[in-house]
């Protein structure tokens, strides 16, 4: 599994996660929801929340609303860094 490459957007890290940490081609490529959704599945995450930040909390096992992370912060949680950008903290996560 590869890591993400400098200069990719959000939508296209969400969508390499999603997609087994292969970077899809454009006209595979959907919402950064349904792509927190499907890397979720991928880790076996059944989530409760249905907006991409609720969503990455939940694969990041959060569980408390009341402590959820805004996106930067859960993208750095998952990617074990700090203060990076979100699409940049999920660059170094390789699926």
């Amino acid at each position: 599994m590869a890591l993400g490459v400098y200069g990719t957007t959000l939508n296209q890290e969400l969508n390499r996660l999603a997609n087994g940490g292969t970077y899809r081609t454009p006209g595979q490529m959907v919402d950064q929801a349904l792509a927190a959704r499907q890397w979720a599945a991928q880790r076996s995450v059944t989530p409760t929340s249905t907006d991409t930040v609720g969503i990455l909390n939940d694969i990041a096992l959060i569980t408390s609303k009341a402590d959820f992370l805004d996106f930067s912060g859960v993208c750095n949680y998952l990617a074990s860094t700090t203060g990076l950008p979100a699409a940049q903290a999920l660059r170094a996560i390789s699926s």
